[in-house]
């Protein structure tokens, strides 16, 4: 795919973040929209911010990834308005913060179910129509820890991986079989969004000290760069896309030192990060 003029991009969690920076990015570029999120006022912001850029076409819905029913009509909504899709950006994502033996099973069952089945969901639904298409790219957003894990990000680590297997093994399915679908896993590093002001916590954490630690301290990149990088991943039909200077060195500082940056994770983690409670 060498440009995404006229092209149907599928978005989710286009409300905010670097799914509406995507959204804006592609607009410009002439793409077709598909926007959905579960936040109708920020998606209903993004949609205009959208036809600001000069999109030619945009569709937004109020999606839950975490609901296949859900999505399945969603799917075929999309595909009876365009006719096509040829890219689809399973972007949607929450985050869950605290410690594993403290944590409530219905929020681990919700951050599966957005951050993992959302994924999926969106991969599966749309593939049959990608594939037809000829021309496709799917692009699914892990993050950079994906790649190394973090302490309190237990079950946010399990899902991002869980991510990037998946779309890892479904790449080689494509070029096994000969489709013309490109498939790229993202990893983003510190991205300035709302992800971890809308995050789900522990009863033992404080959620607005835990907030302004990651604004403050890791949250480095405008979501609109993010945006470019994901983009020029896509049309150089890129296997993995890392985002950010410290997604490139803590991926690397984790190759270098194998297992043992856990215990090095582990002594500066200690230090740094907010203080429990209770």
């Amino acid at each position: 795919m060498k440009s995404l003029k006229d092209k149907v991009v599928v978005i989710t969690g286009a409300g905010s973040g670097i799914g509406r920076a995507l959204a804006v990015d592609i607009a410009r570029r002439g793409g077709l929209l598909a926007l959905s999120d579960v936040n109708e006022a920020g998606l209903a912001e993004t949609v205009e911010l959208a036809k600001q850029a000069g999109a030619v076409q945009v569709k937004s819905d109020r999606l839950d990834v975490a609901d296949r029913a859900a999505f399945r009509s969603y799917a075929d909504e999309v595909l009876a308005h365009f006719g096509r899709v040829n890219v689809v950006v399973n972007n949607a994502g929450v985050a869950l913060s605290g410690r594993v033996n403290d944590l409530e099973w219905d929020d681990i069952d919700w951050i599966i179910g957005i951050d993992f089945w959302g994924v999926v969901h969106g991969t599966k639904l749309f593939l049959p129509a990608l594939i037809e298409s000829g021309d496709a790219h799917i692009v699914n957003i892990s993050s950079l820890f994906g790649l190394v894990s973090m302490p309190d990000q237990s079950f946010y680590n399990a899902a991002k991986y869980a991510v990037r297997g998946f779309t890892e093994a479904l790449r080689e399915e494509m070029l096994i079989d000969g489709h013309r679908v490109g498939v790229t896993s993202v990893h983003p590093g510190g991205i300035k969004t709302a992800v971890a002001r809308s995050a789900r916590y522990s009863a033992k954490d404080d959620p607005s000290a835990s907030a302004k630690f990651f604004d403050e301290k890791l949250a480095k990149m405008p979501p609109e760069k993010a945006a470019e990088i994901i983009v020029k991943g896509i049309l150089k039909n890129q296997a993995r896309v890392l985002v950010g200077l410290d997604a490139h060195l803590i991926h690397n500082f984790g190759k270098f030192t194998g297992s043992r940056y856990q215990d090095i994770v582990a002594f500066g983690a200690k230090r740094v990060m907010p203080k429990k409670h209770g």
